[in-house]
């Protein structure tokens, strides 16, 4: 009985100790999960921080990514946005929003959501960015080729007629038919413009030659964009220009084997044969400024139009059927223009009544050039209301 009692009292007491040893060994996990748990959190806690410190930069597109031209190229700025400041910034866009409404709805979504810099990338957008701007004072917002600005709200483009002057020259040489074909956007003065200025370099080379202008009432619609294209080919057109964003005008330049222009981006990869040369808009530098300034507490409201001489416009690299006399001519007007002795405004200009609208010696101002609303001569048709 006695040595059953004490083998008992013995069990006992093993059974407290194991108890004990379990009691540690969980207190201890409990100790060691607390202590991954606090650093799960304090890790948490600075990437929250990290990601709150990071500035937001949006952007606004009216096409997609995906088009070759004007919202792809604004889109390489904001990767070059990305590139350069890493870990500062954080870029978001959305793309293909219509102008109007359904701009303002997301232009106040990007406000809302923590961007401190908001680029709205197309003329319709600038009263939806004015409105937003106004309800949230604090951030900034940069709109391209707009005229309205407000103590947060920039406006900047590119003089792109500068490169239409130099592919006027080009054309002015390289056709056969004296016929160019104009596929255009919207009648505004940005639109206007760079017919004038095609039609007024082509001429200076080439007085017989005429333009021929079809509307599309669109950005990017490569249904309408191809159309466009073919109806001006069969009015006799044999080089194919445009201010629309899609490569399809190009494309079926090749198609029907007539000469074709890029826009905004080098689009010679869709037509090889066809493409003479291509306006590049160059938004890298200016993107990568704009948000330093704001990384910098730096940024003011202001108005930025730039050109060949400020890296905002550029050629792409000129098709090797075109002459060494012709290539040179082009190269000589975009130095000229670099310089500050070409302007593509030259005068004497007449508008299609052949009423002189720039004298003699005179170049047409800033004024005339953004608030343009007529043809010069050599233009077929009229400017849709």
């Amino acid at each position: 009985l006695l040595v059953w009692a004490g083998v008992s009292t013995l069990q006992v007491n093993v059974n407290k100790i194991k108890h004990l040893n379990r009691r540690k060994t969980m207190n201890s996990k409990r100790l060691f999960l607390g202590a991954l748990l606090a650093a799960a959190m304090v890790v948490g806690a600075s990437a929250g921080y990290a990601a709150e410190k990071k500035t937001k930069v949006g952007f606004v597109y009216v096409g997609p990514i995906g088009d070759h031209g004007w919202s792809y190229q604004h889109n390489v700025g904001r990767m070059a946005i990305a590139r350069t400041f890493g870990d500062q910034v954080k870029t978001t866009y959305v793309e293909s929003v219509p102008e109007g409404a359904d701009a303002a709805r997301v232009i106040t979504k990007l406000a809302r959501t923590g961007h401190k810099l908001i680029f709205t990338t197309s003329f319709g957008y600038m009263n939806p960015t004015l409105k937003v701007a106004k309800r949230f004072p604090k951030v900034k917002f940069e709109h391209a080729t707009g005229f309205k600005r407000s103590k947060n709200v920039t406006t900047y483009s590119a003089r792109f007629y500068e490169g239409r002057h130099v592919v006027g020259l080009i054309a002015g040489k390289m056709t056969k038919s004296n016929i160019l074909g104009y596929v255009a956007s919207f009648p505004i003065p940005e639109v206007i413009r760079g017919i004038n200025a095609t039609i007024i370099a082509a001429r200076s080379v080439n007085p017989k030659i005429k333009i021929k202008v079809v509307w599309v009432s669109s950005w990017f619609d490569p249904g309408k964009e191809a159309d466009a294209a073919k109806a001006l080919i069969a009015q006799g057109a044999d080089i194919i220009m445009q201010h629309t964003d899609s490569p399809a005008p190009l494309q079926q330049a090749q198609k029907n084997k007539v000469w074709a222009v890029g826009q905004a981006s080098d689009m010679v990869s869709f037509g090889p044969k066809a493409q003479l040369t291509a306006i590049i808009d160059n938004w890298n530098a200016y993107y990568i400024r704009r948000t330093k300034a704001v990384l910098d507490g730096t940024w003011k409201s202001q108005d930025t139009w730039g050109g060949f001489k400020a890296g905002m416009v550029s050629m792409a690299p000129y098709n090797k059927a075109i002459p060494a006399d012709v290539v040179a001519l082009a190269e000589k007007a975009k130095n000229g223009i670099i310089a500050g002795t070409v302007h593509p405004f030259a005068g004497p200009i007449k508008n299609q009544a052949g009423k002189i609208v720039v004298p003699a010696g005179k170049n047409a101002d800033d004024g005339m050039l953004l608030g343009m609303n007529f043809y010069v001569e050599g233009v077929d048709g009229t400017i849709p209301k």
